[in-house]
Order: C-alpha cells, then sequence, then structure tokens
C-alpha cells in the first residue's frame, strides 16, 4: 500500500472511530429510558429529555464550531470534541438528580458536536473526489456502530447496576474508541482556512440559497426526527403490556444497528455509481416498509421492521449527507454541512419530543401513523431536490451550448482573412479579362483585388 491510500485508509478510519465515540456517547441513555423513569417518576416525554436536549444542544453547536474550524483547523475541534465528550460522559453516571443529568448531557450534546459538524468538511477535503462517497458511507455506518453499542452496552449494563452502571459502561467503551479516533486521525492538509467573517456569512448565504441543497435539508430533519421518536417510543412499549420485557431484554433489540453500518456503506457506494436520488428515493422506500411491519404485536416481526427501518435510516442519511458534500462549493461547503446537522439534530429533538408525547395517548400505531406521514413529506422533498438539480444542469449545459456557439462563431468571423477593416472574403468571384482585336478574344482568368 502506497503512503498516500494508507493516509487516506488513517483519514477515513480516524473519523469512523470519532464518529463511533460520539454517538456512543450520544444515545447511550436511550435504551435505559424506562428505568430513568421509574427511577425519577417521569412519563415517557420527560424521560427522552435526557436523549432530546444532548440533540438540541448538538444542534445550537454545529454552526459556531464549524466557524471555529475555519480559524484553528479542522482536527483540532474534533479532537476537543472527543475529549470533552468523553470527560462529561464518565461524569454522568455521578448525577444525583435528574435536572443535573440533564445539565451534563446538554454540556455533552454541545461538546459532541464538534465532530459532525468537522467531519464531513475534512472527509470531502481530504479524501479524493471518486471516494467521498465511500468514505462517507463508512463514517455513518460508524455513527450506526456507535448507537448501537452505547444502547446495548449501558441497556446491558444496567442489568446488573441501575442506569449509573449502563452510562459508566458506555464511557468506558468511548474512551477506547476516542482515542483510537485521536491517534489514526492525520493532520489536515487543506491547513486553516481562516476564519473571515463575510467569507463564512456569504458561505452561508450560498448554502440557503441553492434550492438543491433544501432537500437533503429537508430529508434530513423529517427522517431524523423519525428515526429517534421511533427508537425512543420502541423501549416503552415493549417494557409495557403485552411484551413487559426486561430493560436489559429490551436494549438487545438495538442490534438491529448493525443493518446501518452495511446499509450506509452500500447506499454510499452506489450513490457514487448509480446516483443519488434514486438510492435516497430507494432507501427512503426501506425505512417506510420497516415501520409498516412494526405494527403487529409480534415480537420477531418487530425486530425485522425495526431492522429494515435503521439500515433504511442510515442509507437515507449516508446518500443525504453526500449530497450536500458533493453539490455544495467548496467556499460554503463547510457552511452546508453545518447546516445540514443543524436539520438533522433539530429533527431529532423534535421528532424525540413528539414521539413520547404521540405515543401516551395514541400508542405505537399513532407513532407510527406520524412518521408515515414525515417519511412521504420526505420523499417528496428529495423528489424537487431531485428536479431542482436537473433544472439547474439543463440551464447550465444550455449556456455552455449557447457559449461554444458564440465562440464558434467570433472564431470563425476572426479567422476570416482581412485587409485593414475590410473583410475580404476567401472564396473570391472570378474575373474574366478580354481584349477585343476583331474576332479575336483573349481571357484571363484571376482573383479579383479589393476595390
Amino acid at each position: 500500500m502506497t503512503s498516500e491510500r494508507w493516509r487516506q485508509a488513517r483519514l477515513t478510519l480516524g473519523v469512523a472511530a470519532g464518529g463511533f465515540t460520539v454517538f456512543t456517547l450520544l444515545y447511550a441513555p436511550q435504551s435505559v429510558l424506562p428505568v430513568l423513569a421509574t427511577g425519577f417518576r417521569l412519563t415517557e416525554a420527560e424521560a427522552a429529555l435526557s436523549v432530546t436536549l444532548a440533540t438540541l444542544a448538538l444542534a445550537v453547536g454545529v454552526l459556531p464550531l464549524a466557524m471555529l474550524s475555519e480559524a484553528v483547523g479542522r482536527r483540532p475541534v474534533m479532537i476537543g470534541a472527543l475529549v470533552t465528550a468523553i470527560a462529561i460522559g464518565l461524569l454522568c453516571p455521578l448525577a444525583g438528580d435528574f435536572g443535573t443529568l440533564l445539565i451534563l448531557r446538554a454540556a455533552q450534546g454541545l461538546a459532541v458536536a464538534g465532530l459532525p459538524a468537522v467531519a464531513m468538511a475534512y472527509l470531502a477535503e481530504e479524501i479524493e473526489p471518486g471516494r467521498v462517497g465511500a468514505a462517507m458511507g463508512r463514517y455513518v455506518g460508524a455513527n450506526s456502530l456507535g448507537g448501537l453499542s452505547g444502547r446495548l452496552i449501558s441497556g446491558l449494563a444496567t442489568g446488573w447496576g441501575g442506569w449509573q452502571s449502563g452510562l459508566t459502561a458506555a464511557a468506558a467503551l468511548a474512551t477506547v474508541s476516542g482515542l483510537c479516533a485521536i491517534v489514526l486521525m492525520p493532520r489536515s492538509r487543506a491547513g486553516r482556512p481562516g476564519l473571515r467573517l463575510p467569507a463564512v456569512l456569504a458561505g452561508v448565504r450560498t448554502a440557503l440559497r441553492d434550492p438543491v441543497l433544501f432537500g437533503p435539508y429537508a430529508v434530513a430533519m423529517l427522517m431524523t426526527g423519525v428515526f429517534v421518536a421511533v427508537h425512543n417510543v420502541v423501549t416503552f412499549r415493549l417494557t409495557d403490556a403485552p411484551f413487559s420485557l426486561a430493560p436489559a431484554v429490551v436494549s438487545l433489540v438495538f442490534l438491529c444497528y448493525a443493518a446501518g453500518s452495511g446499509g450506509s456503506a452500500l447506499a454510499g457506494k452506489l450513490a457514487d455509481r448509480r446516483g443519488r436520488l434514486p438510492v435516497l428515493l430507494c432507501a427512503i422506500g426501506f425505512v417506510l416498509t420497516g415501520l409498516l411491519l412494526t405494527l403487529p404485536d409480534n415480537v420477531p416481526l418487530i425486530v425485522v421492521g425495526l431492522t429494515v427501518f435503521t439500515g433504511g435510516f442510515f442509507a437515507v442519511h449516508a446518500v443525504s449527507s453526500g449530497w450536500v458534500g458533493a453539490r455544495a462549493p467548496a467556499a460554503a461547503r463547510g457552511q452546508a454541512s453545518a447546516i445540514y446537522l443543524l436539520f438533522y439534530y433539530l429533527g431529532s429533538s423534535v421528532g424525540g419530543t413528539l414521539g413520547g408525547l404521540v405515543y401516551a395517548p395514541f400508542g405505537w400505531s399513532g407513532v407510527v401513523i406520524m412518521s408515515c406521514c414525515w417519511v412521504l413529506a420526505a420523499g417528496g422533498a428529495a423528489l424537487a431536490a431531485g428536479l431542482a438539480w436537473r433544472s439547474d444542469r439543463g440551464l447550465r449545459l444550455a449556456q455552455k451550448s449557447r457559449d461554444k456557439v458564440i465562440a464558434g462563431l467570433v472564431a470563425e468571423k476572426l479567422n476570416e482573412p482581412r485587409l485593414g477593416r475590410v473583410t475580404v472574403p476567401e472564396d473570391s468571384a472570378t474575373v474574366t479579362e478580354g481584349t477585343v482585336a476583331g474576332t479575336s478574344t483573349t481571357s484571363a482568368v484571376g482573383k479579383t483585388s479589393p476595390p
């Protein structure tokens, strides 16, 4: 393996390990929500705040930390995010009341924001253009594995020592993977772009004015809202009647996240080869199918449905985030990625809260109906983005065609023979000069001179 290929591999693995770390920490409380609700005497929606506040703080921190990375560099911001988030994760199990836990979780979400705010721009700048989709797919796949590991290990450890043991186990795992990420990530070749506020604001305006980017933004918000709502509420559904499963057993359901890793990597490669829109629509179809499969009160069918749902969601995220990185111009790539993540985590916060509010009066079927409506809206947003892209591409091709015609006419005009300011036709007329002498005529054929 050449040194450049090794550097690219290290970079991809390092960012993936970072994604694994922050998502292990971010979603570790999700599998212990019923335990938190019982221990602190909370409703489903109140217990879900331990996830919602973290994702909301992440959404708030994305754009400022993306701007900070312009001044100090991408890698330092990601490393700072990893160290701070792990430190807070080790403090969370020590919280004596739910209010303190919420404060720590909000601070952790703000710290976590540093990695996803920068990772997509970092990959887009450092990876060869033809491999960006695959690298983004691996990063998103690592995110899904981190979410799986955090939920699984915290759920299993909760059975041994309560929610404190669960969060401690997740923080320990995140510490190991975070150290791997710090060691693997190479220094950025792009250097420090430099924080020039006018340029940053111009990049934000560019990222918000491109109608093609509206689609991925809307898809991110809607699909993440559905994803978090479903996974927040499913723990309550399975611990309630008629299933009444133990929290440690319920945490095994999150093994379906393994489908997210393979689905996102495959979707990223297919998007590079087949185009983003058809792959994105196909992945949205998988999400919808998975939701419908969870409706019957049948645990194996629920697990299958959640697996299809989760794999489809991470495929959607891989393709839509890659679309942003590929579409946004270099001067606005960091801002576009940050705006995408802002919508992504706003959706997570809204969906996580609404899921609990809908589940209390309407049950699981109410959550599924709400989720299906959001998924269909996401499909419409993706189609609108595809149409905007084709319209924009058609206009650009038409402009190029007109430019070529004009350039050809100008070149043809410039290539004509000229004398002074008078154009000389290349194919001159032929003149017959006759000398009449009696009956004799002599003809001389030649080029005419200009008048």
